[in-house]
This record gives C-alpha cells, structure tokens and sequence, in this order.
C-alpha cells in the first residue's frame, strides 16, 4: 500500500492529513498534504505554510510552503488546486516547487471542477465556533474588510477574473466537493426516505421521470 515517505507507517492518527489525489491519464499522480508530520495529529501545528504537493510514482515532494492545500486537479497541462489556508486558487509551478495563485476568494477553498477555460469550486466558512485563527486566509479577511462566505465561484483561467458566483445562506456553512455535469439542466440527487428512491426500488419510474416523460411524449401513441 502506498503512502508517503515521511510517514513511517499507516495508522488512523491522521498525522499528516493527506487529503487530496489528482488523476492524470486513469492514474494516481499528485496528492496534497497539510504538512509532513509524523505523529499523531501533527498537521495541526503546520497549517500556515507546512502543506506539500507529493508526486506519488516517484515519492518526491514537488511542491512545498502551502496552507492546507485542498482538491488537485490535473487540467490543461497544469496541476490546479487551493491553498485553502490563504483563500487563493492557482497551480503548482513544477519547475520551481512554488504554488502560484490565481484568484483570491473570501472562504475556505474545496471541491474544484472545469468547464471549458473556467474553474468551479466551493466556499465554506469556519466551522462551528472556529475561526480562521493562525491562517494567512484570516489576515487576508480583515485587510479587505470582507466576511467568509460559503457558495460557489467560477473563476476565468485565463484571466484569474469571477466569472459567477452563488452564495448560500442559512444552515448551509460547508462545501465539501463540486462536479460539472455538461448539457444537464436540473439535476436531481434522490434521498433515501422520499417517494422518488421508493418508486426506484420497487422498480417503478420515479414519479419526476415519468411527469417529464409524459409531457414530452403526449400524444405520440
């Protein structure tokens, strides 16, 4: 089993909380770290800049100096991901090991999509009674006299400009993952204690299928 080789063996002490992988061409090729601690719980004390990109056929760390480096995403040629400790979006610099950021956006960064020359990814805010405390993200907060919003950004790559934004109020504090689903229009997730999954289950068309189905083919014998 793989795991990096700063940690000396694989036990659920979440010493260096490993939370991301990005895929390049059907393999596994880059995960993120919050930092390279190898005792229990030790990521907690690097979260400011102890973060690291791991090339994961070589085992070399390929990027370093990153605040809880969130999402991985292998897209045109560049390896896009958060440095969800600061509130920037960017792309780690191979060549030079550095992560390069793109657009700045007030929350914490998770979940990371494209769509065409646009980035989609999530916002949070602190969780619970928490802040941002120790996170360069807090200090960025307050410079720009703004408050942590949770929603949804699209950002221009090209540009590093918003292209759209939604954003969430009430119960909805966290974004734990985004996905763009091209040419759908109302997508529809079923939960497990509604009519929808029942008539599913029972091997009935799901009554929202079956009106749309109706309504399109009225009359057509």
């Amino acid at each position: 089993m793989w795991k990096p080789k700063f940690i000396s063996k694989i036990v659920t002490e979440d010493r260096c909380h490993l939370n991301g992988l990005a895929v390049v061409d059907g393999q596994p090729r880059f995960v993120t770290a919050c930092s390279r601690s190898d005792i229990i719980d030790g990521w907690r004390d690097s979260r400011r800049d102890g973060g690291v990109v791991v090339d994961v056929p070589s085992n070399e760390i390929v990027c370093t100096g990153l605040s809880m480096p969130h999402s991985p995403r292998f897209y045109h040629g560049k390896l896009w991901r958060h440095n969800s400790g600061t509130g920037f979006f960017g792309y780690a610099d191979l060549q030079t090991g550095k992560f390069e950021p793109v657009a700045f956006c007030p929350g914490y960064l998770r979940g990371l999509t494209f769509w065409k020359d646009y980035a989609i990814f999530g916002l949070s805010k602190p969780r619970g009674d928490l802040s941002f405390s120790g996170l360069a993200l807090e200090d960025e907060l307050i410079a720009k006299n703004a408050e942590p919003l949770c929603g949804l950004m699209a950002i221009e790559l090209s540009t590093g400009n918003i292209a759209g934004w939604l954003r969430f109020e009430g119960i909805i504090t966290e974004l734990y993952d985004v996905q763009a689903i091209p040419g759908v229009s109302r997508p529809m997730a079923l939960g497990f204690q509604n009519d929808e999954i029942e008539g599913r289950a029972r091997g009935r068309r799901p009554y929202f299928l079956g009106k749309q189905f109706q309504r399109r083919n009225k009359g057509t014998g």
